[in-house]
């Protein structure tokens, strides 16, 4: 698309928008959400019914649109599509969920009392869109109103094709605001139903309240389990099964996983690789004191990571190593070479200019377009000469079709991207243009017509040259990596193996327990897709091939140590945690037996190992804290609220020993009681707990299949 005439000025309808995405610089579809597949493959299942890798695409497609559109981004990171396509996931399993059941209880959601939100206006996702009125930020129904009518008048229109496309796009997010506002409305329903059947009562009120307010002060004294040597406590495979029958469904697993054991080879420069940038570095930085144009050139024939702007910019945009060196330079002085350890790299620089411009213009704007590039003149003179005599700006730009309303650019939109000669001729122009007076610039086929009404927060802005080198191994040294590894790989050809020579030739194997299909890589390294379809196709004691991933930096090879089936959790696999709780128990049971006949903490104080200590302010709402034994003990709290003054417990079992306590005081808080407050917050209580075990308890019943990796 045409580069700066897409600048939206669309009055106050996109005043928000153009805060957020003045220019689009780059034409928007540079990169492709996800590879085009054949055939019908499903990348997931819930309920029985299939999703597939099409209708899947269409929607992580649908959801980037609409995250670029509402952050005012023209294409997305890496990291931020992994999450598009999570949240895609999530939210069609969990709608699938619900839609399910709304079904069965013939719950639905009419156009209605959609119409009624709108109306309403409060919605969260209603304050996410462009309509909100510029002063509150507020939804505004009326700026939603005017566009729709826009919209639905558009093929009647006369805006210029890039206004055309920007609210086709824009009522597209609109339908998806529609369609996630029905989906959403269904799942209050649903979940009204259900949480709504929770409520409180008088008594539980009064209790909870005295338990949030009521505290004690105390005495303590207990004796550790680390005191008894965990060799001294035999345990028979018979108690470990029995604490795993009574525990089983807390071992229950929703997917099927993996163990893992892989290595990571991490390709870095070489001492001949630093020195072979730093001497390149050295020759660009003489030649730089010699260069007196085409900087640009310059910069990019160096392969310097920054690119060199011929508009000033804030210092800010600069990287900061270079931006903490200007004032030790000056004008057409070079700096450097010098390496900055931050993000190892050699660097050296020319301060080409330093002026002082503004961060922030205000200008409107007619963009004109006609059959040909000689009418497209013409008519651009006639209405120059028009507004040059007086016309008026406004009526002017709505006989073209255009609202004609100025908008404050920041100079964040321009500062730090790589502008071709249009971008740059136009950003010149705004800054150079004296305020009030129109300009008649010509932009690719078109005609810009421009005036730049305001000018605020002048700033030092410089000119400077960067050639930034970030220190990279060579061709040499990946392939001496590369060739050492594989060697190692080839002979080692099985897990036993692995773990038998890899200590011995430098490398390190790395465990990693149940590895989810759902994750998205192998050890957070970056293109491992292969690696992880490999690992839940394998059997247990394969080895990998050896996979190139990473930024073409990183050698991996995985094996596959154990496939842990969906349900329940083998014993063996949870037996060590099932063994440290008996440990624990039967420890606990020692100790309390040596103290049954106490009465006093001073008893206690007096056994072998014992510590102590004094804790104020406890109550049965909160876990206290045993500085003693660095432990947050429940039943501590809840002994201490039943215990009255000058009265001493019972041992107590805790997580970290056996305790006995003396209360020695008891206040209240200076809150007073609200039953009806009290009820209602118990209700809420209850509600976010169910809502949020819900869905899990859904799923669970769902056969939910998540096939994604794939494909995707």
């Amino acid at each position: 698309m045409a580069t700066l005439q897409t600048i939206r000025s669309k009055g106050p309808l996109l005043v928000i928008v153009i805060g957020l995405a003045l220019f689009a610089f780059i034409a928007g579809d540079a990169w492709k959400i996800l590879q085009p597949h054949q055939g019908a493959q499903n990348v997931g299942e819930v309920n029985g019914e299939s999703l597939s890798a099409q209708d899947y695409q269409k929607m992580v497609e649908e959801l980037s649109e609409v995250y670029k559109l509402t952050s005012g981004l023209n294409s997305l990171s890496d990291e931020q599509l992994t999450g598009v396509k999570d949240q895609v996931w999530r939210t069609y399993v969990e709608n699938q969920l619900i839609a399910a059941q709304a079904e069965k209880l013939g719950l639905t959601v009419t156009k209605a009392e959609i119409q009624a939100i709108i109306d309403e206006g409060t919605h969260p996702l209603l304050a996410q869109t462009p309509f909100r009125n510029p002063q509150t930020g507020a939804f505004d129904k009326d700026m939603l109103k005017k566009f729709l009518v826009d919209y639905a008048n558009l093929g009647k229109s006369q805006m210029p094709a890039q206004y055309v496309e920007y609210y086709q796009k824009l009522g597209t997010f609109w339908q998806f605001v529609e369609k996630t506002l029905a989906q959403s409305t269904l799942a209050e329903k649903y979940q009204n139903l259900i949480v709504k059947s929770l409520i409180s009562n008088p008594v539980s009120a009064e209790d909870a309240f005295k338990s949030r307010t009521e505290q004690s002060d105390m005495l303590l004294a207990g004796v550790p389990y680390t005191s008894i040597n965990d060799s001294t406590i035999q345990i028979t495979d018979d108690e470990v099964k029995a604490l795993y029958n009574e525990k089983k469904e807390q071992f229950k697993q929703l997917v099927e996983t993996r163990d893992i054991r892989y290595i990571d080879v991490h390709v870095v420069p070489s001492d001949a690789d630093r020195q072979a940038v730093l001497e390149e570095v050295t020759t660009a930085s003489n030649q730089l004191s010699e260069t007196n144009s085409d900087y640009a050139a310059f910069v990019r024939a160096n392969g310097s990571s920054v690119n060199y702007s011929d508009i000033p910019v804030n210092k800010s945009v600069l990287p900061l190593d270079v931006a903490a060196r200007l004032d030790s330079a000056s004008v057409n002085e070079v700096y450097g070479p010098y390496y900055n350890q931050s993000d190892d790299s050699y660097n050296t620089f020319k301060i080409i200019a330093k002026t002082t411009a503004p961060d922030s213009i205000q200008v409107r704007q007619i963009q004109v377009y006609s059959e040909t590039i000689d009418k497209t003149k013409t008519l651009a003179d006639s209405i120059y000469n028009a507004l040059k005599g007086g016309a008026d700006f406004a009526e002017v730009a709505k006989i073209y079709g255009q609202p004609g309303e100025a908008a404050w650019i920041s100079a964040r939109s321009w500062e730090g991207a790589d502008l071709d000669a249009e971008n740059a001729k136009y950003v010149s122009t705004l800054i150079s243009q004296p305020v009030n007076e129109l300009a008649n610039l010509e932009i690719g086929q078109g005609r810009l017509i421009l005036q730049v009404m305001n000018k605020k927060s002048m700033q030092p802005k410089y000119k400077v040259a960067v050639v930034k080198r970030p220190v990279e191994f060579s061709k040499e040294t990946y392939n001496a990596a590369y060739n050492k590894f594989s060697q190692f790989v080839a002979q080692n050809t099985t897990l036993e193996s692995l773990e038998k020579n890899v200590e011995e030739s430098g490398y390190s194997l790395i465990p990693r327990s149940d590895f989810s299909s759902a994750e998205h890589n192998v050890g957070g390294i970056k293109s491992t897709r292969e690696a992880l379809k490999w690992v839940f196709d394998a059997k247990p004691g394969e080895v990998s091939p050896l996979y190139e991933c990473g930024e073409n930096d990183h050698l991996m090879v995985v094996a596959l140590e154990r496939v842990n089936k969906a349900g329940y959790r083998n014993i063996n696999r949870v037996a060590d945690m099932l063994k440290d709780e008996i440990r624990r128990d039967k420890k606990a049971e020692k100790i309390m037996g040596e103290m049954k006949n106490f009465n006093s903490v001073a008893q206690v104080k007096e056994m072998k190992d014992a510590v102590s200590d004094t804790v104020k302010h406890v109550t049965f709402s909160a876990s206290a804290y045993i500085a003693a034994t660095g432990r947050s003990e429940q039943a501590v709290s809840a002994v201490a609220a039943k215990t009255a003054v000058n009265q001493t417990s019972a041992p107590i079992k805790g997580n970290a020993g056996v305790y006995m306590i003396q209360v020695y005081g008891k206040e209240n808080g200076t809150e007073e009681f609200d039953a009806k407050k009290e009820e209602e917050t118990l209700s809420n209580t209850a509600a976010n707990i169910v809502a949020r075990q819900l869905i899990n308890d859904l799923y669970q019943n769902a056969g939910v299949v998540d096939n994604r990796y794939l494909y995707f």
